[in-house]
Parts: C-alpha cells; sequence; structure tokens
C-alpha cells in the first residue's frame, strides 16, 4: 500500500506557540500556509482594519468614565482639527492640534497664566477606538486607586475624537497642567487591534516632539496588565514632578512592582 504524508507538515517549534501570540510555528501543506492559519490571519487583518475605522461611542465612555470623578464630574468632549475619519488618516497633522470650536471651548476661562493643575488626563480615540473604549476605564480605575491618596490635583478630564499624541500638549497647556498623561489607541497589529499606549509630558505646550514623552505600550489584559502600567505610570508621574523633566531625561527604572527599585512614593507630593 502506498504511504501518504499528512496534509499538514508541522513545525518544530510548535511547542514554543503556548507562549506567545505571535504567528510562529504555523506548519505548512506543501509549500504554503494551511487554511487555518490562512483563515485566522484574514480574521485579524479584518479586525486590524476594523480597529482603525471604527468610531468612538463617546457617551458611553463618558457614562462609564463619570464615576470615578477624576476632576470633578465633568468631561471635556473636544474634537481635532481633523474633520472626519478619512482626514485623520491622510492628514496626521490636524490630528495633532484641536479644531477652533474645541480650542475656544477649552479658553472660555481665559489663556493659563499659570500652571494651576499637578496633571491633566486626556483619553484619545487614536488608531484603534476599540481599545480605548475597553481599557480607558479599568486602567483609569487602577491608576486612581494608587495616585487618590497623595492629593494630586488634577484638571477636568478630556475626551478627544479624531486625536493624534500630540493634541494632549495643547490641551494640557491650555487646561494649565504640569503634567499630562494621553491614553490613545495604538496601531492595531494583527494580533492585538485593542493595544492602549500612554504618553507623559511635563510642561506641556504646542510644537513639543517625541522626545519630550514617555511611552508605556501594549496595555491591555492579553499585554502589560493595568496593574503593572499603572504602577509604571504612577512612578513616572511621580519622578517628572520630582525632577522637573520628562522624555529621554526620564527613565522607567521600575523592575516590577515588589521589586527593588527606586520608591514610587518619594515624589513631591508625599515629602
Amino acid at each position: 500500500m502506498a504511504r501518504h504524508d499528512p496534509p499538514v507538515t508541522a513545525n518544530p517549534w510548535d511547542a514554543l506557540r503556548r507562549f506567545t501570540s505571535a504567528r510562529i510555528a504555523l506548519g505548512r501543506a506543501g509549500v504554503s500556509l494551511p487554511t487555518q492559519p490562512q483563515l485566522a490571519f484574514q480574521l485579524a487583518h479584518a479586525q486590524a482594519r476594523d480597529a482603525v475605522h471604527q468610531a468612538l461611542d463617546v457617551p458611553d465612555l463618558v457614562a462609564r468614565l463619570q464615576p470615578l470623578g477624576i476632576g470633578g464630574d465633568q468631561v471635556l468632549h473636544v474634537h481635532s482639527a481633523a474633520a472626519d475619519r478619512l482626514t485623520y488618516l491622510q492628514r496626521p497633522d490636524l490630528g495633532r492640534r484641536l479644531c477652533d470650536e474645541s480650542r475656544a471651548q477649552m479658553m472660555m476661562g481665559g489663556e493659563p497664566s499659570q500652571r494651576r493643575f499637578d496633571i491633566a488626563f486626556v483619553i484619545a480615540d487614536g488608531l484603534s477606538s476599540l481599545a480605548v473604549s475597553q481599557n480607558a476605564v479599568p486602567f483609569l480605575a487602577e491608576l486612581m486607586g494608587r495616585i487618590g491618596p497623595e492629593n494630586w490635583s488634577v484638571a477636568p478630564l478630556v475626551v478627544a475624537s479624531q486625536a493624534r499624541v500630540a493634541i494632549a500638549d495643547e490641551i494640557g497647556e491650555l487646561l494649565g497642567a504640569r503634567l499630562v498623561v494621553i491614553l490613545i489607541g495604538e496601531r492595531p497589529g494583527l494580533s492585538s487591534p485593542d493595544s492602549m499606549g500612554l504618553y507623559l509630558t511635563w510642561m506641556p505646550a504646542r510644537g513639543l516632539t517625541d522626545a519630550s514623552r514617555n511611552c508605556i505600550s501594549n496595555v491591555r489584559p492579553q499585554g502589560l496588565v493595568y496593574a503593572e502600567a499603572a504602577y509604571k505610570l504612577h512612578y513616572l508621574m511621580a519622578q517628572a514632578h520630582l525632577r522637573g523633566l520628562s522624555g529621554v531625561a526620564l527613565k522607567d527604572e521600575t523592575t516590577g512592582e515588589g521589586a527593588d527599585t527606586l520608591e514610587v512614593g518619594a515624589n513631591f507630593l508625599l515629602g
């Protein structure tokens, strides 16, 4: 009887797949991918595209944010200079600044003459509203549990639509905050359409570059979990205030909560 090889040739690295969501050890059928990995790839690609184009449900997000009481009961909703999603994708520069109406809305109290808040939080759709919708509220709940006892002066919470990272610098400046943190949907990967990024800037002002910001990436239950991300951000927030800087001059020296590291609590509010 003739011997027939199995339709799929297994990869010797197959045992390693349980350690990562990366596409490794997929095997082969002849010289091609097997059908199941090919279909999974197409699904992941469709999910990534959906994440980019899906609109953020702002009323739902605001309703879930209000019980946290960050910066008071009011949550401000602003819009970038990109009028729609297509413009946003084609003109990144417009997503980095507020539209005229939103800028006027935030200036109703007059030009900020001094930095009256310790920190401001901005939540932006970015390139994945799915990431923000799923992760922003539980992450902020975790973070506020850490900074709540420390008497931080927190600006009103802002939700920004069609926004890029740099829009937080303009918002933080208009709010009169010494420090701004933006929670934003990251560019979807083929295994992570729901990844949220955190960017922190000391003395935010329009025109700053990426060198002025610190980034914590891949915040989600399947990536950097909320507790660890909040621990890292809390450390950077405290050190930014203590040293008066952020970006390339401020290093994340945490090694994991509970490990030997610089004390997160050694900040300007607890001295």
